[in-house]
């Protein structure tokens, strides 16, 4: 039988497609060969929105209609979140929840015997600690591996459905991801980037933390480059900053949450820092590491924004000079204490300011990459298209390198940084 795994949303659900991969090729399935067509399709969903749902509904949708005969699984963190709506979903043969994958092969096997729907989503229990015993290989063709190390989230933001879909925070054992990360590296892997639903936070309740997990990958050989994945504001002091500073191999890369540069818009979204708090964290990276990027996420548009508020936001977010900003609007959530608080605003002010917010932070991005210009930095390169290298500096700068020598792909190589573009750099060999 071969198969196709869908993946919406972030790099978690990416490692966990992964790993589900690997398990229906360890169990004798084939990947098929043509992306819309297949025996079997694992659809694995994001919910961080309801436009995600809606994705997640066309979507199978369109698999179903150019699929009669597939069997379809419906996995990740909508059924997860909702299970009382999953009965709706009469287009999907097994739904399974994201607390334990396991269960997946066992699961089309019963339905191949038995030809009737399965619906199998244990609840997430606030005294559940044990980490989902997931690994990875391989990423395929990339040059960097994600390695999922934490799971699940305890803060509660008032716009966030995520601690319902993941459950309370869980941490890969050490000794776990001391052997996945030997075993992605002797699969030629230079770059490996931790990832979790809360990735500082990994550690809570152990004997660890974050800097022992990237002391532990920088420790593999083979293991050129470090790098995180998003990270909240907690737990940055000094102490960790240190220890992160003092790892060679570590990329001087963070991507730090912020959602909102506004003090009263912080404490309603029920974020626990305020934005000069932020700031002093930003300083404290940038005086301990070299040219480090910081990238952040906002959120415009939350209810009850005041235009204060807004501009309160704006005037942070320039003050900090963001490497790069993903900027959206505030979405209502069900489920959320958000989505029923009042004074919520117009979808035409929500879009407003949006576009006022992308148009400062694209001025910022094209400010740090005119910065680059003339730095002579190390490439990961990671493909050849159209005659260009393209790749990453260790603060994650994207650069393009007139050739055609596909051999450099997978390598490190030094590159003087000569032009900027819009979203990227140019750059010649040394």
């Amino acid at each position: 039988m071969d198969f196709n795994i869908v993946t919406l949303g972030c790099k978690v659900n990416q490692y966990e497609s992964e790993a589900m991969r690997e398990d229906l090729l360890r169990h004798g399935y084939k990947a098929a060969e043509k992306k819309d067509f297949a025996d079997l399709f694992v659809i694995n969903t994001c919910t961080v929105t309801s436009v995600s749902d809606a994705k997640n509904r066309k979507l199978i949708h369109r698999i179903r209609r150019n699929n009669p005969n597939a069997v379809v699984v419906l996995t990740g963190c909508m059924p997860q979140a909702f299970p009382e709506e999953m009965n709706q979903f009469t287009e999907c043969d097994i739904i399974i929840g994201n607390k334990e994958r396991a269960r997946l092969i066992p699961s089309i096997e019963k339905f191949l015997e038995q030809r009737s729907p399965l619906l199998d989503i244990p609840a997430h229990l606030n005294q559940d600690y044990s980490y989902e015993n997931l690994s990875v290989s391989s990423f395929g063709e990339h040059t960097r591996a994600f390695i999922k190390i934490e799971d699940g989230c305890n803060r509660f933001c008032s716009y966030c459905i995520i601690p319902y879909a993941r459950g309370r925070v869980r941490s890969k054992p050490l000794t776990d991801l001391k052997a996945e990360l030997q075993n992605v590296a002797d699969n030629g892997y230079r770059e490996v980037v931790l990832v979790g639903i809360n990735l500082s936070a990994y550690g809570t309740g152990e004997d660890c933390d974050l800097a022992d997990a990237v002391e532990a990958a920088c420790a593999v050989e083979g293991i050129e480059r470090v790098r995180l994945g998003s990270i909240e504001p907690e737990r940055m002091d000094a102490p960790m900053v240190a220890r992160l500073a003092a790892q060679p191999k570590f990329c001087p890369q963070f991507h730090l949450s912020l959602q909102s540069g506004c003090d009263a818009t912080l404490r309603a979204m029920n974020r626990h820092y305020t934005a000069a708090e932020y700031m002093q964290i930003v300083e404290r990276l940038r005086s301990s590491f070299e040219n480090a990027s910081i990238t952040t996420d906002v959120m415009v548009g939350f209810a009850g924004e005041t235009e204060e508020d807004f501009a309160a936001s704006m005037d942070f977010v320039r003050s900090v000079g963001f490497a790069k900003v993903h900027v959206f609007p505030y979405s209502q959530r069900k489920g959320t204490k958000a989505s029923s608080a009042p004074n919520q605003l117009s979808p035409s002010v929500k879009e407003q300011r949006a576009k006022q917010m992308i148009a400062l932070t694209d001025r910022s991005r094209r400010e740090f990459l005119q910065s680059q210009v003339s730095m002579a930095e190390e490439v990961l390169f990671e493909r050849l298209r159209h005659g260009m290298l393209e790749g990453y500096t260790k603060n994650y700068t994207p650069v393009r390198v007139h050739s055609n020598d596909y051999s450099l792909c997978s390598q490190i190589r030094k590159v003087k940084l000569t032009e900027a573009c819009d979203d990227y750099c140019i750059g010649v060999l040394f």
